[in-house]
């Protein structure tokens, strides 16, 4: 083979165009004072042109729009589209002309083509059209793939294809702490910096949780009936910027009671980003599902479940404990019991017997104390015991309570 044969010249031309939002056209305004050597000139020039804002010369942003100029960056989860045409620059009828698109990817190569089947014929100066779209699912190199099939006069079959590389960036930084509370509640809080060179409208920032769980988002200012963000009423994040939503879930009431279940429960649930960029275009990202470290509460979990903000110095009251048995396999026979501390003093019998409690069941008991400190105290000295294995759990730090002096009512 003559590796020095010229170039096949093809019947058909391929030409191949990305189809973005257009941007405003920005000029340079340049000014003088009305003493300056040129006077008015510049004045009288930024009026003539028709980019300007009529009345706003000096605005940098014009009214008109302007094309975009080069292939531009393209990020994860925005949609890309491009404009494909295939023109006969020839005087010949071309047959039998099969345009295929497909994009190739790092893992995956995608056909984007509308249709599969081959057009009859393509006339001299005519030409075929096909606008395709595909949603941006992967970061890294991509390649488009246009290649082109054809029939000349004479019988003979051609085919030539083109390739189009461009890269995805990254368009946001996605980071997750969990918060675990004392109760089954846990806390999501979610940091997202945009790290493109744009600004961006953050339409929606929401959590899907899972199967076990219901979401509340605690990204609002409940004001005389109404929400109002806590970000305010302009939700643009500028570049670089960093921005933290928070949520709280807690497990459906079906689950609740299964503490065993619940312990285990690692997938909280997936973010659902939805952003737009110059002119309305959209970008959609959702992230994997998102998972935390499961919390360990040891055989026995006892938490509070009702407690006063503020109790009187010496003046007993009233709060409510849930005992969970966290073992999926065993039963226990607990007994309380209260141990008084400098400032909290139990009310009652220590060593009550609680009887038996199921594998991952739970019950609620009533329990009295008073303070002999004021400020603010912690909740301790609680102990159970398993006389099964003869086994003791302490609580310490269980809750805190503000204690306060109550003055005396004057008598009547």
């Amino acid at each position: 083979m003559d590796v020095n044969q010229p170039k096949q010249e093809h019947l058909l031309a391929l030409k191949v165009m990305r189809l973005t939002k257009p941007t405003l056209f920005t000029n340079l305004p340049v000014t003088c004072e009305d003493r300056d050597l040129p006077g008015e000139l510049f004045s009288q020039l930024m009026k003539d042109d028709p980019s300007t804002v009529k009345g706003a010369e000096t605005f940098m942003l014009g009214e008109m729009l302007t094309l975009p100029q080069n292939f531009g960056n393209i990020f994860l989860g925005e949609t890309f589209s491009s404009y494909i045409s295939v023109h006969n620059d020839s005087v010949q009828v071309v047959k039998d002309i099969l345009v295929k698109a497909d994009l190739q990817t790092s893992s995956q190569r995608l056909n984007l083509s509308a249709s599969n089947a081959a057009v009859t014929e393509l006339k001299p100066d005519r030409c075929i059209d096909d606008v395709i779209h595909h949603e941006v699912k992967e970061i890294g190199t991509h390649i488009l793939v246009c290649a082109v099939s054809y029939t000349t006069q004479a019988g003979e079959k051609m085919y030539f294809r083109k390739f189009f590389k461009f890269q995805v960036l990254k368009p946001l930084d996605v980071k997750t702490k969990f918060y675990n509370a004392e109760t089954d509640e846990v806390f999501l809080e979610a940091q997202i910096q945009n790290i493109t060179t744009t600004p961006m409208y953050m339409e929606k920032v929401s959590l899907e949780p899972s199967i076990m769980y219901n979401v509340t988002e605690l990204n609002t200012v409940n004001s005389g009936g109404n929400g109002y963000s806590t970000f305010g009423k302009m939700t643009y994040l500028q570049p670089m910027d960093t921005r933290q939503y928070l949520y709280c879930l807690k497990p459906k009431p079906e689950f609740a009671e299964k503490a065993g279940v619940i312990k285990g429960v690692t997938v909280i649930g997936k973010l659902d980003i939805v952003w737009k960029t110059n002119l309305g275009e959209r970008g959609r990202l959702q992230t994997s599902q998102l998972q935390r470290m499961a919390p360990g509460y040891g055989d026995v979990r006892l938490s509070l479940e009702m407690i006063p903000d503020t109790v009187n110095l010496e003046e007993p009251f009233e709060v409510t404990c849930k005992i969970t048995n966290c073992s999926s396999e065993r039963t226990m026979d607990l007994v309380l019991e209260m141990c008084n501390t400098n400032a909290i003093h139990w009310c009652g019998i220590s060593g009550r017997q609680l009887g038996k409690l199921s594998p991952n069941s739970s019950l609620h008991l009533a329990l009295k104390l008073l303070a002999s400190l004021q400020g603010l105290q912690s909740i301790s000295g609680l102990r159970l015991m398993d006389t099964f294995l003869k086994r003791t759990y302490e609580y310490d730090d269980i809750a805190q309570v503000c204690v306060v002096f109550s003055h005396p009512k004057p008598e009547s």
